[in-house]
Formats: C-alpha cells, structure tokens, sequence
C-alpha cells in the first residue's frame, strides 16, 4: 500500500506520466479529485477553490463566489488558461490541503499529482516523491504534441501555470519545490523518454 507523489515543472509531463503509473500498478490517480475534496470541505465550488493556487499571491479582501458552479467540464488547457474573477483565501487553501491529502493517502495505492505533496506527505510512511523537470523548449513541444495546440498556447500555458505554482508555494512557505534533496528521484525529461520515466518510478516503488 504506497503512495506516489509527482512534483512537476508545466509541461514536463506530470499528469501523463501519473496516469501511466497508475495504470501500469492499479493504482488510483488523484488529481482533480483533491480540488473537489478541498470544495466540499470549504462549501464552495471546485473551479472557485482551483484558482486559489493563481490567486494566492494577491492581497487584499478576499471574496467568495456564493453561487455554485458544476465540476470540471473543460479541457486541462482550457481549464489552465481560464481566467476566474473569484477567490478564497490562500491560507484556507493550504490549510484543507492538509486535511484533505493524507485523508487520501491513506487509501494507500494512489498517485498524487501536485498541491504540496512533496511537503505534506514528507514524512508518510511508504510514500515515494518524484520530480519531473524539462527545459522550457522541451515542455513547449510537449505541452503542443499531446495537447494539440500551437506553440504561442503552449508557452502561454506554460508561464501562466509557473506563476500559479510560485504562488502557490508562497502559501506553503517553501521556495526549494525544485531541489533534488526533497524527492526519491529526480526525472529529467530532457534525457529521458516518457516510457523510461514510467518503467524507472514503478522499478523503485516496487523494489
């Protein structure tokens, strides 16, 4: 019964690589489902509570949405790129991230995608951090072959979620999400092929 988190520089190809992990140990993958937990949890919408990890760096009086909107129904770009007029307050965010992370990881068996995992389960027994890293040329190409769109998207994709993750992190405090000290391994998919990435997380998880 282990966990997987997946750090992840945009466009290195986290999510992708998640999804393969889990489908190669029958594992389940957790992705937007935090947000949803974290939704439930602050009695607002998954889309409101999604872009706190943009907003966070704002200051000032925070506002809350108070009618409710449906569950993702956009594509993962389309969703990336959306600009949302709404917000909670960081610190609820991270404070629920707390909460609502080791609740699944003791489900045990799960791949979790982002939101701090690296920190927030750095001491959880049988749990296996990862961080996927690419140069910006290599994150653009990968973000138009498996996303479908052209190269200005891409990169636009790109520098708006960096600043999302930098925000985000803000709230935990932490600016080393990058160094190599905090994981099991570090993936460099400029070197690496996506198949290998895969083939090396599930060797070490299974060892």
């Amino acid at each position: 019964m282990s966990v997987i988190t997946i750090a992840r520089q945009f466009g290195a190809g986290g999510k992708t690589l998640g999804t393969m992990v889990a489908e190669r140990l029958g594992y389940t993958l957790i992705d937007e489902q935090i947000v949803e937990m974290v939704a439930l949890e602050a009695d607002v919408s998954p889309e409101l509570v999604d872009s706190i990890a943009e907003e966070a760096g704002r200051e000032g009086i925070v506002q809350r949405f108070l009618r409710k909107l449906g569950p993702f129904s956009k594509g993962y770009v389309e969703t990336a790129m959306e600009e949302r007029p709404g917000y909670v307050n960081g610190d609820l965010y991270i404070s629920l991230l707390h909460k609502v992370i080791p609740v699944l990881a003791e489900q045990g068996d799960v791949v979790i995608i982002g939101r701090g995992g690296q920190y927030i389960l750095s001491e959880w027994p049988d749990t296996f951090h990862f961080l996927m890293i690419a140069n910006i040329e290599n994150r653009i190409r990968f973000m138009m072959d498996h996303y479908n769109i052209d190269r200005k998207k891409a990169q636009a994709v790109i520098d708006k979620q960096n600043k999302r993750r930098i925000n985000l992190y803000r709230y935990f405090g932490r600016t080393d999400y990058d160094q190599p000290e905090l994981y099991h391994m570090v993936l460099n998919m400029n070197r690496l092929r996506l198949d290998d990435a895969v083939q090396a997380v599930c060797h070490l998880v299974k060892a």
